[in-house]
Order: C-alpha cells, then structure tokens, then sequence
C-alpha cells in the first residue's frame, strides 16, 4: 500500500485566514483614511501660507491688500490647488485680509469638520483645532 502525502490548505484554514485578513483590513482602513484627510489637510496649510506672504508682499508694493487671487499671480479666482483638495480665496477687511481654503470634493467628505480654513492678516487661523 502506498500512502500518498497530500499538501494544501483545509477550508477552515482558508476561511480562517480570510477572517483575519478583513480584521486587520477593518481596522487600518479608518487609520489610513485619517492619514489621507490629515495630509491633504496640510496642502491647505501651505497655500493660505505661501499666498498669505504674497498678499503681504502686494501690500508692500501697491499700499492695499488683493481681494482677488489673479492679481496675487493666480491663474484663476478662486484659485484651486494643485492637487486640486481645495478652493482659495481672499477677502479684504478694512483692517487686513483673510484667506479662506475651501474643501472641495472627496476632501470634503471626509474632512466635513474643517471644511473651511481661514488665515488672517494678524496671524489669527481658525477653526483652531483644525490647524495641529
């Protein structure tokens, strides 16, 4: 008599590798979809901050503030980011300007708590806990 050796996976070794696999799955996707709204976040951060210099920078030059962004050098009013996860615009005060940044499409899904970020010309950036 011959016994034959047979390899392979049983179905409960199967069906229990697939359970742990949608464990971890169910866990690290929340995680990773935090990871993503945290980092688009941040290309919000860096255009209210580069156009802000550009705003202070046109008020060295022309004594006024730019409520339009065409004429900070933008190609588009409001401008878009590159990535194109906001919409910025200006908005000129007696005393200053603020730069709003607008969420825009799966960005502002997932990110409906700071939808909107603004940077004024005193330094003042709300919604205060959307800027850790």
């Amino acid at each position: 008599m011959s016994h034959q050796l047979t390899r392979g996976f049983t179905l409960l070794e199967l069906m229990i590798t697939v359970l742990i696999v949608a464990i971890l799955a169910a866990i690290a996707y929340p995680s990773y979809q935090s990871y993503l709204v945290r980092a688009y976040r941040s290309e919000a951060y860096t255009a209210l901050n580069q156009w802000a210099n550009l705003q202070e920078q046109y008020f060295l030059d022309q004594r006024s503030y730019a409520g339009d962004m065409t004429r900070l050098g933008a190609t588009e009013n409001p401008l878009i980011t590159d990535a194109g996860h906001y919409s910025v615009q200006a908005t000129v005060t007696s005393t200053g300007f603020t730069l709003t940044a607008r969420a825009l499409g799966s960005q502002l899904a997932l990110d409906s708590a700071c939808a909107a970020l603004t940077l004024s010309s005193d330094g003042v950036k709300t919604p205060e806990g959307c800027w850790r």
